[in-house]
């Protein structure tokens, strides 16, 4: 069972991807694939943006804390200068931890700024790749639109393609119905014109073109013998075709 389960998804797999490869265009395939490029590309300079974004914001919150890092030591100095050293302690150790701050915003900033540059070299071979794929796509294109031309003309001149073979049997049938209705045609002539069928088109019957046909026989009967009496039995006839015998010389 799991082989003929096996078999079954084989087949079918053929089957599906038969019908895929018939499907598939390369130039929509072609298209298809620029534009997922052109999104990715788009992932990326927005991924650059991002980080940039991210970098200025901690570079701002660096200026911020060096700033209180100014004040805090004024602080502790005009502290030192009333006579408060507690005070002057405090600016101090809050100075301290401000720096410590400052040390992990660098950390960051720097870390972001490894990232921008990778990010942007990136998007740079992604750019390059994409123009020199979009100049190989139209040449591709331009190639599978010749082939499928010239594909289709010597279909169309030798009539083996699919629609000039629908257009070959379409005329063929036309011919065969033809030829068929030419014989039947010819067949009900012969045959109206034997009077084994008669003629609806026509007021006579069988009877009555008999009898015109007798008709028609009997006058010529009729005529032929006034022709006779007219020329009687045959030598007058034959009188009349001799030549005339020329007199004697002497007479």
């Amino acid at each position: 069972m799991p082989g003929l389960m096996s078999r079954a998804s084989t087949i079918v797999k053929a089957k599906f991807s038969k019908l895929l490869d018939r499907a598939e265009d390369p130039s929509e395939t072609l298209d298809y694939s620029y534009e997922q490029q052109i999104q990715l590309l788009q992932n990326v300079k927005r991924g650059v943006a991002d980080v940039v974004t991210a970098k200025k914001r901690l570079q701002m919150q660096t200026e911020q804390l060096e700033q209180s890092v100014v004040k805090l030591e004024t602080q502790a100095r005009q502290a030192l200068g009333a006579n408060r050293e507690d005070l002057a302690r405090q600016a101090l150790e809050r100075k301290s931890a401000v720096q410590q701050q400052l040390q992990g915003l660098d950390q960051q900033v720097q870390g972001l700024q490894q990232q921008q540059e990778k990010l942007v070299a990136s998007e740079k071979q992604l750019q390059a790749k994409i123009e020199a794929f979009r100049s190989q796509k139209e040449v591709i294109k331009a190639q599978y639109s010749a082939a499928e031309a010239q594909v289709r003309i010597g279909e169309a001149a030798t009539g083996i393609g699919e629609q000039m073979a629908d257009t070959g049997l379409a005329i063929q049938r036309a011919k065969d119905k033809t030829e068929q209705m030419q014989a039947r045609a010819s067949a009900l002539d012969e045959l109206v014109t034997s009077g084994q069928l008669d003629d609806l088109t026509s007021d006579q019957t069988q009877l009555d073109r008999e009898l015109s046909q007798l008709s028609s026989q009997s006058q010529v009967d009729q005529e032929l013998a006034k022709l006779k009496a007219e020329v009687g039995s045959g030598s007058p006839a034959k009188e009349i075709e001799q030549p005339q015998e020329s007199p004697p010389a002497g007479a």
